[in-house]
């Protein structure tokens, strides 16, 4: 008879080992907070697995099972991946929220054999890991360009949303992600003769940036800037009422053309909304590095350098994504050019 530990309190000590320190990254550092938040929903999702479907998520000692006791455990595990990730998908899930799920899973599986000598079978290296590549919704240079310089919209916008707006410019300029935003101070701007440069370390690539920025900028960070050089430049918000300002925004700019998104379940592709998406509809604070990286690339400035600008690395596939998006944008631009020529 084998002998069997219930996972899901382990998994707690996991969260709990990450949260505290006693369990860093590969290179030492501290695994930070929204990392974290993540290995809290994917015990949530287990633990209500367990609940509705009466799965007991647990480990054994591999060393003690005999021959037919590991093919008994290895067709459990099969078992377990095919059952949980059923239940995600059942539950409107995505490949890439699945496979998330999924990922972690594996490095939770990975500290109960480095972190607590828990002899596991490595089963989990049968989980495989699902991705999607997910449409890249970005503002195109005129429609920055409108957010930037349309003085009389800018006028007809509440205080609040005047603000939003505002932050999100700034955001569509630099590349910083939400989180970078929301924690500039003085000290992260710097003037060196007439031009002004923001200087910064990204808190989740640990990459360093300095930028040189438009007068528009500038203009912004005079306009939001505190007296003390500890105090936040931009007043802290939620990312759900910044997002929610966001389509507001969308919407009274007339960024309303009707657009379709799809993901992916179990790699066949499926349209995420039944009734008709509008532009403003997906404006969200992930639009803002998008924007900026594909504007700087649309624009002409050589790859290299929208790499040093943005902290992506050489062979990076999400960076490669945006190159691919920036192309297809120049393609367009240029067939209206040719047919322009054709009907001359």
């Amino acid at each position: 008879m084998k002998n069997t530990t219930p996972l899901l309190p382990l998994f707690k000590q996991y969260i709990r080992d990450s949260e505290t320190g006693k369990r860093l990254k590969k290179n030492g550092e501290k695994i930070n907070k929204d990392t974290v938040g993540t290995y809290g929903y994917v015990y949530r999702n287990l633990e209500r697995f367990c609940e509705n479907t009466g799965f007991e998520f647990r480990i054994c000692d591999f060393s003690k099972l005999n021959k037919r006791e590991r093919i008994s455990e290895k067709n459990y595990w099969k078992k377990f991946y095919k059952k949980f990730t059923e239940y995600l998908y059942k539950n409107g899930c995505f490949d890439n929220y699945v496979g998330n799920n999924i990922k972690i899973i594996r490095s939770f599986f990975n500290y109960l054999k480095f972190d607590k000598d828990l002899s596991t079978g490595d089963y989990h290296q049968l989980f495989y890991v699902r991705k999607e590549e997910v449409d890249i919704l970005v503002l195109s240079p005129e429609q920055l360009k409108f957010l930037i310089h349309d003085e009389v919209f800018h006028k007809s916008l509440t205080p609040a949303l005047r603000r939003t707006k505002d932050i999100f410019v700034f955001g569509c300029t630099t590349g910083l992600r939400f989180s970078d935003i929301f924690r500039l101070t003085n000290k992260n701007f710097e003037k060196q003769h007439d031009d002004w440069y923001l200087k910064i370390k990204s808190q989740k690539t640990k990459t360093y940036s300095f930028i040189k920025l438009p007068q528009y900028a500038v203009a912004i960070y005079k306009k939001h800037k505190m007296p003390s050089a500890r105090t936040p430049v931009f007043k802290n918000t939620s990312l759900f009422i910044f997002n929610r300002s966001l389509k507001k925004i969308g919407e009274k700019a007339g960024f309303t053309s009707p657009i379709e998104m799809k993901r992916e379940r179990q790699g066949v592709s499926k349209t995420t909304h039944k009734k008709q998406l509008r532009f403003c509809d997906k404006m969200s604070s992930h639009m803002m590095r998008r924007t900026a990286i594909t504007t700087l690339l649309i624009l002409g400035m050589p790859e290299h350098l929208v790499r040093k600008v943005s902290g992506h690395s050489y062979g990076s596939n999400s960076f490669n994504r945006y190159v691919h998006y920036a192309q297809t944008y120049i393609d367009k631009e240029i067939d209206k050019v040719y047919d322009k020529l054709e009907a001359y």
